[in-house]
């Protein structure tokens, strides 16, 4: 069973002779992205990979998932850096990798450095000509540095984790597992969100069907960005292991992020799992597909089994098809789909679904997950009447955003329900931002601040009350994303037309821009990106703070946020 997977960390003296001739080295901070991928390069779980791919590995796996060598390997492994670092390396040169406290974890010597066009790799890499309808090609085009950075790996040590580390085993302590046990067929499965019930009977007729047993790889990312829903998820993982025999499943923790990149992505587990020393890999027939906005796949249906099927002779690895499970309500138990009679009543509660009856505090029945990972995920995520949110208010000067935001201070605070605080525009400018200009990137980062303050707040039970400008939707975004982990966000547009904010004009700011006396002011000679879908939309021409206040509470109310 054992593969040819080989870590990249170094002996001791080797290594601590590496850091001493590291301080001359330039460096480079990963971002918890970036540490994920190198801790899976330096572990073995991507070997054949020494290290970073160079220019003509990356394009020859876009195009064909093979290296330039010929060797299947489908997703491409360079390090993005920004122009000024990579520009200035040469080839030979070491570049230390350091994680956010700056501790060096590998030393990388460059083979080559180039630039690359994100936008361009994420549609090869998704297998779309259109991006925009995948939210993993997205986020990979705008997260994605514009530089790569090819080059062999000297690791000096694992990323450190304080969370859950007897379930962060490298792929060689692993096998080292399955050779005292004597599992001599293990069936991989690479899980990415919640397991209940269907998954559990899934995995058990799929053991049986091969006579083997299961290794569970969980994504585990950073615990710090992660928050409680991390540290519940890992939680519920162990939960679901433990309610199988202790010879039949190992559960493991991997630091990989799903792209839901279909076909390729079930294929890259499936050399991961080899690597950790499975002879079997379980592939669902939608594997890694996000589905549209229609709710309609965006990879063929099957593709994934059948390119991991027609890969067996390559990987060494045997594809198992997922087999399609149904809660059948007659029988008491989870049975196969195709075994499904007519007239049977299938039960199904979808993502969703679940995440519905968590916010509201509904009943999740013990059919679809056991009592002890339900009591699990209420403790975690109460219901929204207890969980911290965030207002995320966005419109022109002069469109009643922070009247509005004042009202609705005091009105929280006479509820005396949660913490408040009141992020208004030029407060956040005055005390978090006052270095910053209203160029483009200057604004985003504005947004970013104080979408990373509304997260904490919101984390910790708070409200948090943001009214800043915010022009921009992919920054209003990335002020969401930062902030919905963690509890409520709502989107309030202000939708106050420019030609009465201008009457109003309380600052004159839209005077001096008319005269040419500044410039860059949104509505005028800057841009703003209305809000396609916010959650409340107000237009204060004719309506009262008060009573624009009052259309927030009711919304609040409505959505179960107010009790």
């Amino acid at each position: 069973m054992d593969t040819c997977a080989q870590h990249l960390l170094l002996q001791a003296k080797q290594a601590g002779a590496l850091k001493t001739q590291s301080l001359s080295f330039k460096s480079l901070s990963l971002s918890p992205r970036q540490q994920a991928l190198l801790e899976l390069l330096l572990s073995g779980a991507l070997s054949p990979l020494t290290g970073y791919m160079g220019r003509a590995d990356a394009a020859s796996v876009l195009e064909s998932m093979r290296l330039a060598d010929g060797r299947l390997f489908p997703m491409p492994v360079s390090l993005d850096a920004p122009a000024d670092l990579a520009a200035s390396l040469v080839p030979g040169e070491n570049l230390a990798l350091r994680d956010q406290e700056g501790f060096m974890l590998a030393v990388l010597t460059v083979s080559e450095t180039w630039q690359a066009d994100a936008r361009r790799e994420a549609s090869a890499l998704f297998g779309l000509s259109d991006i925009d309808r995948h939210p993993g090609a997205v986020a990979y085009a705008q997260e994605t540095a514009p530089w790569r950075i090819g080059g062999a790996i000297a690791g000096i040590a694992l990323p450190s984790h304080a969370d859950f580390p007897e379930l962060r085993r490298t792929p060689a302590a692993v096998q080292s597992i399955f050779r005292r046990r004597g599992w001599r067929r293990v069936l991989g499965f690479q899980a990415h969100a919640l397991l209940h019930n269907r998954q559990h009977a899934m995995l058990r007729q799929a053991a049986a069907d091969i006579e083997g047993s299961i290794l569970l790889l969980h994504s585990a990312g950073d615990a710090l960005a992660g928050g409680p829903g991390h540290f519940a998820g890992v939680r519920c993982a162990g939960l679901f292991a433990r309610s199988f025999p202790e010879n039949l499943l190992l559960l493991n923790l991997l630091p990989l992020p799903s792209l839901q990149a279909g076909p390729r992505q079930a294929l890259f587990e499936a050399l991961i799992q080899r690597n950790h020393g499975c002879t079997h890999t379980l592939v669902a027939l939608r594997h890694a597909d996000p589905m549209a906005a229609d709710a309609s796949p965006i990879y063929p249906t099957g593709k994934a089994q059948q390119l991991v099927a027609d890969s067996e002779a390559e990987t060494g690895i045997v594809m198992i098809p997922e087999t399609a499970m149904d809660y059948v309500e007659e029988k008491a138990q989870y049975v196969p789909r195709a075994s499904v009679a007519p007239g049977m009543t299938v039960k199904d509660i979808t993502p969703a679904e679940c995440t519905r009856r968590l916010e509201f505090g509904l009943d999740i029945p013990d059919w679809f997950t056991p009592p002890e990972i339900a009591a699990e995920l209420r403790a975690v995520f109460p219901p929204r009447s207890r969980q911290g949110f965030t207002i995320f208010m966005t419109g022109l000067s002069g469109a009643g955003k922070s009247t509005l935001a004042k009202i609705l201070y005091v009105k929280f605070m006479e509820l005396r329900s949660r913490p408040v605080t009141l992020l208004d525009g030029d407060i956040v400018r005055r005390h978090l931002s006052s270095e910053l200009t209203f160029t483009k990137e200057h604004r985003d980062l504005n947004i970013t601040r104080i979408g990373f303050v509304a997260s904490e707040i919101t984390k910790n039970g708070g409200i948090a009350l943001c009214a800043p400008i915010a022009p921009y939707a992919r920054a209003r975004a990335a002020a969401r994303a930062l902030v919905a982990p963690h509890g409520g966000f709502v989107e309030l547009h202000v939708a106050t037309p420019l030609t009465v904010c201008e009457q109003r004009d309380r600052k004159g700011l839209y005077a001096k821009a008319r005269a040419g006396v500044v410039k860059g002011v949104t509505g005028i000679d800057d841009p703003y990106e209305a809000p396609e879908h916010p959650e409340i939309r107000l237009d204060t021409t004719r309506l009262t703070p008060e009573q624009a206040a009052q259309d927030v509470l009711l919304y609040l109310e409505r959505e179960g946020y107010l009790a």
